[in-house]
């Protein structure tokens, strides 16, 4: 334990970790060192280095390439948040010294993308122009370890209670219903009154199988004595979403707000009918022991007012199964 302290505080340094992290991207000495632009010896030097300061075996060696032992994979997240961290600080530093507002790095839930997010980094851009965002997709499986790990400085999106943890921060925004979406042009969007049984009939883009919102659809299919569509293609994306929906026929789910963008763009079209299942609010996570910088500072004053000045949204009526 004091070898393994000494290293950590004394010995181990910004090269190191890089090495860490790379390898346990690429998982393979040579595309390591491609990747960091020395030789394959170096990098085999430098990690019998690593392991020989903290007495541990970090990264077992075979034909196939590198594996972390479990000591290597608490060393790689303990890497990736030094870095994230000398990375943000760095930011903010240089963002300091030119009056700019740092870099912001942000994940993004399909329901909050094409329309809160783009007006808020909107705003912030006219406010502070050089200010940076790096905005990453995907859903809460992907983004909290993320956040987690500081390669992210909040998380816009749909509130999920499944996630909700104590090193966790929420801040609900406003409550958005779901709507169905088929392609310009659909035979199902001249239709006055479209239903569940003609979803069923016909190809779906759903959410993964481990969303809540997944099983809540299903529900919604089985209130009305039907079977959820057998045609499916799983996806968090709502770019996938979209995509799927306009090559295949297919239908999908999607936020409102969203929907009506894509709608207005001329690439979707929303049925006139409504999803009556319950959602969560969309809103704002971060961590909680993590102080703002000062350009997540701004982005989520921007944030707040453009949440603010959205129109009350439609509310769905309660579901009710035919008689």
């Amino acid at each position: 334990m004091v070898q393994i302290d000494r290293a950590l505080r004394s010995n181990i340094k910004l090269r190191h970790l890089q090495l860490l992290v790379a390898l346990d991207e690429f998982r393979h000495l040579g595309r390591t060192a491609e990747f960091l632009s020395v030789s394959q010896p170096a990098v085999s030097k430098v990690l019998t280095e690593v392991e020989k300061m903290l007495g541990l075996t970090l990264f077992t060696r075979s034909t196939r390439g590198t594996e972390p032992t479990p000591a290597g994979e608490s060393l790689v997240r303990f890497a990736r948040s030094v870095l994230a961290q000398y990375e943000q600080t760095r930011d903010e530093i240089a963002a300091v010294q030119s009056g700019a507002s740092g870099r912001i790095r942000v994940g993004s839930m399909g329901a909050a993308l094409p329309v809160l997010l783009a007006q808020s980094v909107g705003v912030l851009k006219q406010r502070h122009p050089h200010a940076a965002v790096l905005v990453e997709e995907g859903d809460l499986t992907h983004l909290l370890p993320k956040l987690r790990l500081r390669e992210l400085d909040l998380i816009v999106g749909r509130l999920e209670p499944g996630y909700a943890a104590p090193d966790l921060l929420t801040e609900a925004l406003y409550e958005e219903p779901m709507v169905v979406v088929v392609r310009r042009g659909h035979k199902l969007a001249r239709k006055d009154r479209p239903g569940w049984a003609d979803l069923a009939a016909m190809p779906c883009v759903l959410p993964p199988p481990w969303a809540s919102l997944r099983v809540k659809i299903e529900q919604a299919f089985f209130r009305y004595g039907l079977h959820p569509p057998q045609d499916v293609i799983e996806t968090s994306s709502y770019l996938a979403q979209a995509t799927f929906v306009d090559q295949r026929g297919a239908a999908g789910f999607m936020a409102e707000s969203a929907a009506l963008a894509m709608q207005q763009e001329g690439r979707l079209q929303v049925l006139k009918m409504e999803v009556p299942v319950e959602l969560p609010p969309v809103g704002i996570i971060t961590l909680r022991e993590r102080a703002p910088s000062i350009g997540t500072d701004q982005l989520l004053a921007c944030l707040r007012q453009a949440a603010a000045a959205r129109p009350s949204p439609r509310r769905a009526p309660p579901a009710r199964a035919p008689k």
